[in-house]
């Protein structure tokens, strides 16, 4: 079954360089409308053992490729990407639900993402390394892990499996790769980009299906040799378990603070909270968790943070004059209900939103939201809330600000809003996160930096970002040559 909304692209799991044709399905649902676009593969752990078979077969002849080559697959990918360009961010924007605009940004940093792959493997080296025997030489080289397993979440379907994907076809390791099956159209499209691109039979294979039976099965085969996952908190810590001994690479949940004290730009700051939770619906993992605001100007910035939200225009994500569409799922809605919902309950104010807009289409569309009087112990602050929702919290001075801020469970993504950059400096070195945006909202990053959770955090393990992903898909390898004489 198919929608007018989605493009003629195949929809199986695609398996040693062959689309297979699915016995069970599971239905892709348009979020803006409840429509079912098509139907997508229910594979078995079975399907999950035959892709494994298939990256383990073209594994030694990939990573024996030639780096040069290597590369120009990934700039050979990221042309197709270009090609497909628009119709992939069609087919994003229908079953993912954000706007068109935004799908099309991500498309085209999808195909940034392998352009960068490309150069960045042609300088990767090793090291010579200084013995105290003066008769060996020492040197390092990295070389691919393997068989990867890549597990992708649904908020950015195209952009988050590219982190993984370019930077393992680069550096010579075959994937498996298993999406999110609510947003599996896109998938299969981004496959057949790659595929048209001529990339050898089994480097990449799709798998569809549930996570908690194809993804479970990936991890734990033991001809995985190392996980990739960007999805939740929990979900990570199963994978952590489950693939417990294999290396890991985790970007997981954020709820990073976004503090304000008395000297900030309210207009900047405004603008930054806004955009990090009304993007993408903040449905982001980087999202405006929350905002500390020093209590000097909490109420100037509640009011330009509830004007930044009444700018919003929720509807269709297809329509040109859309700014924010629906939440994905069902689930993902009745979480954001029950967060703001939660702290009206406990004395929160809601300023504007508050309520989910069925009128507009389905039950999954809610309103640009901004709570104030909301305090550390609720869940709205507490938790990844992951919907279009700004809780603010007024704090006294500097100390309080960073005591907040220390109670965060997440260490994701902190912005910091000051004129004193001394004190910007020390709250970003004070705070265990992996990014500080110091005058910058949360979700301000780009491909080639580094991305991921602090220590001792809900946030993951690793880092994603140009250098840093290829980096963590490869192992160093120790070679030393005893001299003659």
């Amino acid at each position: 079954m198919r929608n007018h909304c989605i493009s003629e692209v195949e929809t199986g799991n695609h398996i040693g360089g062959r689309w297979s044709t699915p016995v069970d399905t599971l239905p892709v649902v348009n979020p803006a409308n409840g429509d079912t676009l098509a139907t997508v593969p229910r594979s078995g752990r079975e399907t999950a053992d035959e892709a494994v078979a298939a990256a383990k077969a073209a594994a030694k002849a990939w990573a024996a490729t030639p780096v040069f080559e290597r590369a120009a697959m990934c700039m050979a990918i990221a042309a197709e990407i270009d090609a497909a360009r628009e119709a992939l961010a069609h087919t994003l924007s229908c079953e993912q639900g954000k706007v068109l605009a935004e799908a099309l940004g991500e498309v085209a940093k999808a195909a940034d993402g392998f352009r960068l792959a490309a150069e960045l493997v042609k300088q990767m080296g090793g090291k010579t390394l200084p013995a105290e025997d003066p008769g060996k030489l020492v040197m390092t080289l990295r070389q691919p892990r393997g068989v990867y397993g890549v597990i992708t979440p649904w908020n950015f379907p195209v952009n988050i499996p590219v982190e993984y994907i370019a930077p393992g076809i680069a550096t010579g390791n075959t994937l498996v790769w298993v999406p999110a099956p609510s947003t599996a159209l896109v998938a299969c499209a981004l496959m057949a980009a790659i595929e048209k691109a001529g990339l050898p039979a089994g480097v990449l294979n799709l798998v569809i299906g549930e996570g908690a039976t194809v993804g479970d099965a990936v991890v734990v085969h033991p001809d995985v040799t190392a996980i990739a996952f960007t999805g939740s908190t929990a979900t990570g810590q199963r994978i952590a378990e489950r693939g417990a001994g294999k290396p890991l690479l985790l970007e997981l949940g954020g709820n990073g603070p976004l503090i304000v004290f008395e000297d900030a730009d309210l207009d900047a700051a405004a603008a930054a909270a806004a955009g990090g939770a009304f993007f993408n619906a903040g449905q982001v993992c980087a999202a405006t968790g929350c905002v500390l605001a020093h209590a000097s100007v909490v109420d100037r910035l509640c009011d330009k943070l509830v004007a930044k939200a009444a700018e919003q225009v929720l509807g269709d994500p297809l329509h040109p004059a859309t700014t924010m569409g629906p939440l994905n799922n069902a689930q993902v809605a009745a979480k954001v209900r029950a967060h703001v919902d939660e702290a009206v309950e406990q004395g929160a104010r809601v300023l504007c939103g508050g309520r989910a807009r069925p009128d507009l289409g389905s039950d999954l569309f809610f309103e640009p939201t901004v709570v104030r009087d909301v305090a550390p112990a609720m869940r709205l602050c507490r938790e990844e809330t992951f919907g279009p929702v700004v809780p603010v919290i007024a704090f006294q001075d500097e100390a309080q600000a960073l005591e907040m801020a220390l109670q965060n469970d997440y260490g994701l993504s902190v912005g910091v809003f000051t004129q004193d950059i001394g004190r910007g400096i020390a709250m970003a070195k004070a705070i265990p996160a992996g990014i500080v945006n110091i005058n910058a909202g949360t979700t301000w990053w780009e491909i080639h930096l580094p991305f991921g959770g602090g220590c001792g955090k809900k946030s993951g393990i690793g880092r994603l970002g140009g250098m840093h992903t290829l980096e963590a898909m490869t192992e160093i390898k120790m070679i030393t040559v005893t001299l003659p004489g």
